[in-house]
């Protein structure tokens, strides 16, 4: 085997491995069906719905249900939970509706947009090696069991709380960051829909005040999961609290900010408007943008 290929298999193996020790984590004080528990099924049926969707993936070279497909899995995985768990309280419920309406939302959104672009640029090169393409797909079955890791646990704990002042806190969070996410993905859709703007950046509304606004809303509306997730969770489960802070390392350091803004670079660096933009946004969090001296 090629050296490509067995860093590819390595790295999937990898990355089950890693699911299953957070399946560990959250099933502490968890409900289990038939002896299993339930929260380790959601992680294994996870990594199977992407194995599944991969097979025709690669048959037909192409990504363009990649995200798509993301998004079917957080919302089989939380309903599977819910249906599942014997006992499931309003605290539950509220994190799985949040789970659900940002997937529906976001996975909907990124289909139209790789349909309409035709391909997602990030998979021109990976879909045409098996190993890279399955690593991929493997990579995002890990991912939804990270970023629903906290959520998760509470559905299927078998500790039930009331609505506090945890749950009151976090939901506030969450809806700021969505609708964050929301505003600023519906701010740049229209300004690429017009044409004079073709082949431009961004830079009114939201993209003002941070160069990446959509990832924000979407870190902290995963705060706001994790915060009314806080309470119920015992034990290992508090493992699970590293749903946000993957999320943060994931769109600040792997597929997220780094790849826009090497890209951004590629095509306008050097351009006065656009290093005047640079110097005076924010990357990430969204700040009044700084006075030029």
């Amino acid at each position: 085997m090629e050296r490509a290929g067995l860093r590819s298999v390595v790295a999937s193996i990898v990355a089950v491995l890693i699911g299953a020790a957070l399946a560990y984590a959250g099933s502490w004080s968890g409900h289990r069906v038939a002896g299993v528990p339930i929260y380790g099924v959601c992680v294994g049926v996870a990594f199977l719905i992407q194995w599944t969707a991969f097979v025709p993936a690669w048959r037909n070279r192409t990504e363009k249900f990649y995200d798509l497909t993301g998004g079917l899995t957080y919302i089989t995985v939380t309903l599977l939970a819910v249906l599942l768990t014997p006992g499931v309280d309003t605290r539950s419920m509220m994190l799985a509706g949040m789970v659900i309406v940002w997937a529906v939302r976001l996975a909907s959104f990124l289909f139209l947009r790789i349909r309409a672009a035709g391909e997602d640029r990030r998979f021109r090169e990976i879909k045409q090696s098996f190993g890279r393409f399955l690593v991929a797909w493997t990579l995002q079955g890990l991912w939804v069991c990270f970023s629903l890791a906290a959520a998760l646990a509470v559905i299927t704990s078998t500790q039930r709380l009331a609505l506090d002042v945890f749950a009151g806190i976090g939901s506030l969070v969450w809806l700021a960051g969505f609708l964050i996410e929301v505003i600023s993905d519906r701010q740049k859709s229209a300004f690429n829909a017009h044409t004079p703007n073709n082949g431009r950046f961004i830079s009114t509304g939201l993209w003002s005040w941070s160069r990446h606004p959509n990832y924000f809303g979407e870190i902290v509306l995963w705060i706001g999961v994790a915060t009314i997730s806080m309470p119920v969770l015992r034990g290992w489960q508090y493992a699970t609290l590293i749903s946000p802070v993957f999320i943060v390392f994931l769109l600040t350091r792997i597929s997220g900010v780094p790849l826009l803004e090497e890209r951004a670079d590629e095509k306008w660096g050097g351009e006065a408007e656009y290093e005047a933009y640079k110097a005076r946004t924010s990357v990430l969090v969204p700040l009044p943008p700084k006075t030029q001296g």
